[in-house]
């Protein structure tokens, strides 16, 4: 499964990834707002076997699949250690 990868430059480390490339009409429209303009990162060829950084490979290929998106949010901060 191919799917294209765009960042946000309106939220930091937040990345779209699309079933469709620049298909921009599958994101909801307050969720497209929020994230401002987009640019294209990379095209990506999903397959269970494939590994990636910060998403479980399964749970992208299915919302692809759904609703067309899969939206990558920024890690949560470290909890700083007292």
């Amino acid at each position: 499964m191919d799917c294209f990868v765009y960042k946000s430059h309106k939220r930091a480390d937040t990345f779209v990834y699309l079933r469709e490339r620049d298909a921009f009409e599958l994101l909801p429209r307050t969720l497209a707002d929020s994230l401002g303009p987009l640019t294209f990162v990379i095209e990506l060829a999903l397959s269970p076997e494939r590994k990636l950084a910060r998403e479980d490979v399964d749970t992208v290929m299915a919302n692809l699949r759904g609703p067309g998106f899969h939206l990558q949010l920024p890690p949560p901060p470290l909890e700083t250690l007292n």
